[in-house]
């Protein structure tokens, strides 16, 4: 017999799970159920992909019978309509649960809050907000695209302990370690777009794909490319899913690059350059919840400059590369210290032999 463990314990459980799906679920949102009846887990699982049975149909399958009575542990609000899947909040008063606990409210308008008051109004005890800030760290993404309309932006930068990334030559392979770079693998995994500048794909002509870990799932690849200089035959288009984005109307660029495989989409802003905003709410209509840029410090600046970037993952190699050699982000001349970017520390870890640190834009 396990000993009766306090909600925490199982609720911590259900979180674990739910990072199962780090690399797989987009563009539905990662979650976790554990059932739990007297003080024994009776059924557990997973939401592992969309279209696939979230993660309390799993669960209630795995506990059969057993469930009746059973305290649900959820990390996020059961969904409570018919999408590609039938309702999770019907399935859990089908089975006869007697209680679920709930980490978070789905930011979902389609859910938030309608999923609790159906269960409630079943008879079903519901308490709802336990470990609520982990809930949301798991799905930051996921709730950025349902209350902003746009995705979590990550800028992934990779520097010597003087800011530098790359010498004045532009030759940059390898600043940092292969630790490091493998780390950064990860982080792609779990995006559901890896952006880049143009300047970066003319530079490195790189693919911007996951090598590992092992998954089926790659990111969209997203370039902003003002003008429509992506060669079509760069190692990008080898593989199927590649946006382009651009101002131009150039109907022969755009033909080249579609032919090899991409798809174009035009968004001028009111002075005919590339609107970055229009770009990202364009990739979140397409369902992309996280974002990992990848790029120099000409389109890293820019997306500072205008507050689209959330958070910046920073690799610090211990070397100094000299004042000649190119910055992490173009800002421009600062007049005053008010004008600054400010940050907050989330994490900083040694990988490798090099420092990553997370860190957070202030805004407002």
């Amino acid at each position: 017999m396990m000993i009766a463990a306090p909600d925490s314990v199982w609720m911590a459980q259900a979180l674990r799970l739910a990072e199962r799906g780090l690399y797989t679920t987009s563009p539905n949102p990662r979650v976790g159920c554990v059932l739990v009846r007297d003080g024994i887990v009776v059924g557990e699982g997973w939401h592992e992909r969309a279209g696939e049975p979230h993660a309390e149909i799993h669960a209630l399958r795995a506990a059969g019978d057993a469930a009746r009575g059973a305290t649900a542990y959820v990390t996020l609000e059961p969904c409570s309509h018919h999408g590609r899947t039938p309702p999770c909040a019907d399935a859990l008063i089908a089975a006869g649960v007697g209680r679920v606990v709930v980490a978070i409210q789905d930011p979902n308008p389609q859910v938030s809050g309608q999923g609790v008051e159906k269960l409630r109004s079943a008879g079903i005890v519901v308490e709802n907000g336990l470990m609520e800030a982990a809930a949301r760290e798991l799905n930051i993404g996921f709730f950025s695209r349902m209350t902003r309309g746009t995705p979590w932006v990550r800028s992934k930068i990779a520097a010597s302990m003087d800011g530098r990334t790359s010498l004045a030559n532009g030759e940059s392979k390898w600043i940092t370690g292969t630790a490091a770079r493998q780390d950064v693998q990860h982080w792609r995994a779990r995006s559901c777009v890896v952006l880049t500048g143009i300047g970066t794909v003319l530079a490195d002509d790189p693919q911007l794909n996951v090598r590992e870990p092992a998954t089926a799932r790659q990111p969209l690849r997203a370039v902003m490319d003002n003008g429509l200089r992506l060669p079509p035959n760069a190692r990008l288009l080898q593989e199927n899913g590649v946006m382009v984005y651009t101002a131009t109307q150039d109907t022969q660029k755009i033909a080249a690059l579609e032919q090899a495989g991409a798809s174009v989409v035009v968004l001028p802003d009111a002075s005919g350059q590339l609107d970055a905003a229009a770009v990202l709410h364009n990739l979140a209509a397409q369902g992309c919840n996280e974002v990992l840029v990848e790029a120099g410090s000409k389109l890293n600046g820019a997306l500072l400059k205008q507050g689209l970037v959330d958070e910046l993952v920073l690799y610090l190699a211990p070397q100094l590369l000299g004042d000649m050699a190119h910055g992490m982000a173009r800002l421009g001349e600062l007049t005053s210290l008010d004008k600054r970017i400010n940050l907050e520390w989330q994490d900083v870890r040694h990988v490798g032999k090099d420092l990553r640190i997370v860190a957070r834009v202030k805004k407002g």
